[in-house]
């Protein structure tokens, strides 16, 4: 599993834009990390390295819960920390999105596992000191087991 280290919010946004090539054109990324780690700046990068967006336009769907960037290359950014329960991250149509051409960056997923499909790129974002984040990126495929 690769592991990046970044010293600035450019430099982690630069990441995302590198991140983004190696992406298929429809995969889920949950973006794991505490408050303030830095997963709506790496998701600018993402959505930028994907031709769906500038950064600037990129913000946290922390209340609106999910943001659609592009056209071409659809980016799907998904925020369930303001959710409690699976039953309400259901209602967002979750599953339709994942069938979808598209990347789905998502931000506090991890605390619904039994809703996210077995193929999906995990992205672990650490705060060290000041700017410095430690960036820990793994594919997990579906088992044949």
């Amino acid at each position: 599993m690769p592991t990046y280290r970044t010293a600035s919010e450019e430099e982690t946004i630069a990441l995302g834009e590198r991140l983004a090539r190696d992406l298929p054109a429809k995969q889920l990324v949950l973006l794991i990390g505490q408050l303030g780690a830095g997963k709506t700046t790496l998701a600018k990068g993402i959505v930028m390295g994907l031709g769906a967006a500038q950064p600037d336009e990129v913000s946290s769907p922390t209340f609106t819960l999910i943001h659609e960037y592009g056209s071409s290359r659809r980016v799907y950014h998904v925020d369930l920390y303001r959710l409690d329960e699976p039953r309400e991250a259901q209602t967002l149509g979750l599953e339709d999105l994942f069938e979808r051409e598209a990347v789905v960056l998502m931000e506090w997923g991890e605390r619904f596992p039994q809703l996210l499909p077995a193929e999906r790129t995990e992205i672990r974002i650490r705060t060290m000191t000041g700017e410095e984040r430690e960036i820990q990126v793994t594919r997990i495929a579906q088992s044949n087991t």
